[in-house]
């Protein structure tokens, strides 16, 4: 089984190399968010809960949704393996993660770390904002912060899967098959 964390700074390309990865290594895609809604909107009893406290304005605890995504394992046996996107983002959460995993016999083989300078992701992200309408995307101090915040709480993830030498970073400047080819060949070395 073949399981990734795709990481990188907001603007990174962690989407299109996500996708791009899914289809070549039929791998299942958890991203956070999507889990998050999907059990919102099935009326799961982790997902009513996560709705309450979201409709609170409370972030939800790691418990949670180490639960949605214990789930969304439990309930996809054929999958090749999983490309976590948006989780972990603390080493609080990828221990949760490692032992969640360990339960069910598998592991996390490798942390694919797309590497962009700042000032290359405030350029992508602005240009994405004129596409999306995302607000987020369209104004460069947002931007920054964002970064900023990805530098501070979320970067030292990175140190966590480097002590278990499963930290590769990748050069996410190129074009999407060059970088597409660099990531394969990681993979397929592993």
């Amino acid at each position: 089984m073949l399981n990734l964390v795709l990481f990188g700074p907001p603007g990174a390309g962690k989407g299109t190399q996500a996708n791009l990865l899914i289809n070549k290594y039929n791998l299942t895609h958890l991203s956070t968010g999507d889990i998050l809604r999907s059990e919102i909107t099935a009326g799961t009893k982790l997902g009513l809960e996560a709705k309450s406290l979201m409709d609170a304005g409370n972030l939800v605890p790691d418990e949670v949704v180490i639960g949605m995504i214990a789930s969304k394992l439990d309930n996809s046996p054929r999958s090749n393996g999983f490309i976590f996107d948006g989780f972990p983002r603390t080493t609080a959460q990828a221990k949760a993660l490692d032992n969640l995993l360990e339960e069910k016999n598998t592991s996390i083989n490798i942390m694919l770390s797309l590497k962009v300078e700042d000032s290359e992701l405030i350029k992508r992200l602005l240009n994405r904002g004129k596409d999306s309408g995302r607000s987020d995307d369209q104004d460069e101090n947002i931007i920054a912060n964002r970064i900023n915040e990805y530098n501070n709480k979320t970067a030292p993830l990175k140190d966590y899967y480097s002590k278990q030498n499963k930290l590769q970073e990748i050069d996410g400047v190129g074009s999407i098959q060059e970088i597409a080819s660099n990531l394969n060949q990681v993979i397929e070395n592993l």
